[in-house]
């Protein structure tokens, strides 16, 4: 990140070490109708924007067999994220929070995560509805969703507790 993220009272950063432990491959970028990360929506069930994942050509085989998929797992790096706040204050929030629980895009690794509708594959292109990152953003890697394997209807997050 090269620009000075917004710090709010009662967020803590940390020091970032000075090398990386592994590198990452983006296979494209994410076309979507948000030009700035503020003109995102907060999460892709707000919205009903059609994007597309656009894969580097060399990718394109790995689409096979994927169009059998009516939803998808996208990971995408947020990469206009700060990275050095351990302790947030989310807006709607009356004091800070632990990164690690909460969604926001701001952490040591900004990696994001949504499950999207498939609406296609067309070469290079794959059109989903429910993704919430600005234009352009780099792409990670694309899975099969699973509904036997990755829903867990039982899940819960408790806000109350503080630590």
């Amino acid at each position: 990140m090269t620009q000075t993220a917004e710090r709010r009272p009662g967020e803590d950063t940390i020091p970032l070490p000075e090398a990386f432990d592994a590198g990452v491959y983006f296979i494209g970028r994410i076309r979507t109708p948000w030009p700035g990360r503020w003109d995102c929506p907060k999460n892709g069930l707000q919205t009903d924007a059609v994007c597309t994942l656009v894969l580097d050509p060399a990718y394109t085989p790995g689409l096979q067999n994927l169009s059998g998929a009516s939803h998808l797992i996208v990971l995408y790096w947020m990469d206009e994220a700060a990275r050095d706040i351990i302790r947030q204050r989310p807006r709607h929030a009356d004091g800070s929070r632990g990164t690690f629980s909460l969604r926001s895009p701001a952490r040591p690794n900004p990696i994001a995560l949504s499950v999207v509708e498939n609406l296609g594959i067309d070469g290079v292109h794959v059109r989903v509805r429910g993704l919430d990152c600005r234009d352009g953003t780099p792409l990670l890697d694309i899975k099969p969703y699973y509904a036997s394997t990755d829903s867990r209807p039982d899940a819960t997050v408790e806000r109350a507790g503080a630590d």
